[in-house]
């Protein structure tokens, strides 16, 4: 494999030596483990439609709609804020 040069501030470079050290990774290993762990746009909405097809199939039983959309963010707002249910 052939290595290349990517340019960053200073700070940025510090940041990821020291996440990389952090991890017991070099700087190299740190880099392929954030790239293959962020997904892109194309990846994250290939992962919705799949997602909200099994949803519609095994839960929903009909399409999923925008009221279903709202509803789950209050619920999710609902738990994160502490009002309802235990986020462990």
């Amino acid at each position: 494999m052939a290595d290349t040069t990517i340019k960053v501030d200073p700070a940025v470079r510090d940041r990821l030596q020291e996440l990389a050290r952090d991890r017991g990774l070099s700087m190299r290993d740190l880099l392929t483990e954030l790239a293959g762990a962020t997904p892109t746009k194309e990846e994250l909405a290939a992962r919705y439609a799949e997602t909200k097809a099994y949803v519609e199939e095994h839960f929903l039983g009909r399409p999923y709609t925008d009221e279903d959309e709202r509803a789950g963010e209050a619920l999710w707002a609902a738990v994160a804020s502490g009002r309802i249910g235990e986020i462990q």
